[in-house]
């Protein structure tokens, strides 16, 4: 693990249509929020490539497993003009990310997002922003598949 050196971007505001759920880490319902979305993406007509977003919007401290966040299942888009019935937007702020290539599937997923958190993250010369944290699920990214790829964007910003 100790391997991973991230790439840190700054990127520019996107536009966001999707679907969200609350849950928890102890009520993970992820798999049930894009059991939903998946069927309907087709249906956001102006998407500006085929890459899916899973995002989290956290309230406070994401390490808890009881603490409750939102989770969006959604596509970036060019505009906002036209949401399907029962979908929402979402304007992602612009900002800083440190972006971690993650290999592998879900099951490993933990252990690098610890890495992220207990290992490099202290050590680097970042903290946490508040803004929302995403995975990029891109060509490579296949369900569950030990040869599957995935970006995982985590907000930073400059330690005090």
């Amino acid at each position: 693990m100790s391997l991973i050196r991230p790439r840190i971007e700054t990127i520019s505001e996107k536009k966001l249509v999707g679907q969200r759920m609350k849950m928890s880490l102890a009520d993970n319902r992820t798999f049930e929020l894009w059991s939903r979305f998946m069927p309907r993406r087709k249906e956001i007509t102006n998407n500006i490539s085929i890459d899916l977003i899973s995002m989290q919007v956290y309230e406070e401290d994401f390490f808890s497993p009881l603490g409750i966040f939102e989770k969006w299942a959604v596509v970036e888009v060019s505009d906002l003009d036209n949401i399907p019935f029962g979908m929402e937007s979402f304007v992602l702020p612009a900002g800083k990310y440190a972006v971690f290539l993650h290999k592998g599937g879900s099951e490993r997923f933990q252990k690098t997002f610890r890495w992220i958190f207990e290992m490099w993250l202290p050590a680097s010369e970042y903290k946490v922003d508040n803004r929302p944290h995403f995975e990029l699920l891109g060509e490579k990214y296949k369900n569950n598949d030990p040869e599957s790829e995935e970006d995982i964007w985590v907000p930073i910003k400059e330690k005090d």
